[in-house]
């Protein structure tokens, strides 16, 4: 075994320049860096096709209650209604 090593290795230790102390704004700017590093630009949504007319989505959509009531006071095809005072409001 080489008793030398330690020796070696404690010689080499003070060789290397003294290390300054770190600050907090040296640690926040190492911890950037290496965020940048690691994060990846999102790559751009697939834009949406424009819609086909007559194809629905099913949506969940929070209505104020008496506007609920009032497009289902007038029975079966509430949605409907709701569907075309929203292309009316929506200018189509």
């Amino acid at each position: 075994m080489n008793h030398n090593f330690g020796k070696w290795a404690l010689d080499m230790a003070d060789q290397s320049p003294p290390r300054r102390p770190r600050t907090l704004n040296d640690a926040r700017t190492e911890a950037e860096a290496a965020f940048k590093k690691v994060t990846a630009k999102v790559p751009d949504a697939v834009p949406r096709t424009t819609a086909v007319p007559g194809i629905k989505e099913q949506v969940t959509l929070r209505i104020d209650q008496d506007v609920l009531e009032f497009f289902q006071d007038g029975g079966p095809g509430w949605q409907d209604r709701i569907n075309e005072a929203l292309r009316k409001a929506a200018g189509k």
